[in-house]
């Protein structure tokens, strides 16, 4: 298979811009200026489209991760306010063409220095998460990854078993922890809250913000599972660094407590049962995360990190 940094790829790129100029024409839209190809991955990449009404773009993914046209499109038209609007989409091909979002949370706090804007971001998810559990069979039908708490634990054992040689201690200990993922995952399910869509990656950089408007994009790491994993990367890994990126910097209970409220009330659930599925989620989020994203060959440093927030079980209070 042609990934997109190999020497294929400029044959892809073209193919790709024929079909974007073709969904311009739609739109009435011309180019203004040349494409430009700001991230390129083994798994993708993303051209910057100037086109007559500023900018578009356009994203192609492997066969791996093609549900993100599928996630992206149902999100569409469900919550057209909530994403992108979608200009094109060919979900045999993994493309995507998307009008501008504006600025990044990341851009947008370094800027103003605030974090404020996350709450606009985490009540918005909360809400997106809640509109789309009926559409959980047709996002597995379009390949969404199956993360439901009865196969996160066998599939965690896959990994680490596998992995474990290399891993040193970390890898031992990681191994012996697959009882512990099992008795989270019970936990966990008892908090009686429906599967749903899981972006397993809400960072700054996939949030943006226009005229105000908060919008999410970029589901390729998306999968099927219990909506509070989210909270791993998103509480644990980014706000809990705050604008310096200085570990438990700040507090993230307001940042937790906004998303809850999307969750009120659901199953009976009330505000300290969600708080208690939180801090369980929290922890399980990393194995989620591991699981999700396994390491190609050589590059274990980001699971060496996952493993280790799960197995020293801390949340950033």
């Amino acid at each position: 298979m042609t990934t997109y940094d190999d020497p294929a790829a400029p044959a892809l790129r073209e193919e790709l811009l024929a079909w974007v100029r073709s969904r311009l024409e739609v739109f009435g839209l011309g180019l203004d200026g040349e494409a430009t190809q700001p991230h390129v991955r083994p798994w993708g990449t993303v051209l910057r489209v100037p086109t007559t009404c500023g900018p578009v773009w356009a994203k192609a993914v492997v066969p791996a991760l093609r549900h993100e046209v599928a996630v992206t499109t149902l999100l569409a038209r469900r919550r057209p306010e909530a994403v992108a609007p979608v200009l094109g989409a060919d979900a045999e091909r993994g493309w995507l063409l998307l009008a501008d979002a504006g600025e990044t949370l990341r851009e947008l706090g370094a800027r103003e220095r605030t974090l404020a804007p996350w709450h606009d971001a985490l009540s918005l998810y909360a809400s997106l998460q809640r509109d789309v559990v009926a559409d959980a069979p047709a996002l597995l039908a379009e390949g969404l990854p199956d993360l439901r708490l009865p196969l996160l634990p066998d599939r965690y054992a896959d990994l680490v078993g596998r992995l474990a040689p290399d891993l040193g201690d970390l890898g031992a200990a990681a191994l012996a922890a697959v009882p512990l993922v099992r008795d989270l995952c019970a936990e966990l399910a008892a908090s009686g809250l429906p599967d749903t869509l899981q972006h397993d990656d809400l960072h700054d950089a996939q949030v943006f913000v226009r005229e105000g408007r908060v919008r999410v994009l970029d589901w390729g790491d998306a999968c099927l599972t219990h909506p509070f994993l989210t909270l791993a990367v998103t509480l644990d890994g980014v706000l809990a660094w705050g604008l310096d990126d200085v570990e438990r910097s700040e507090d993230v209970t307001p940042y937790r407590d906004t998303y809850l409220a999307g969750w009120q009330g659901v199953g009976g659930a009330s505000h300290e049962d969600l708080v208690r599925a939180s801090d369980v989620a929290r922890r399980l989020g990393w194995v989620c995360r591991s699981v999700n994203d396994p390491p190609g060959p050589g590059s274990l440093g980001s699971l060496r990190s996952r493993l280790q927030m799960f197995l020293d079980g801390r949340v950033a209070d």
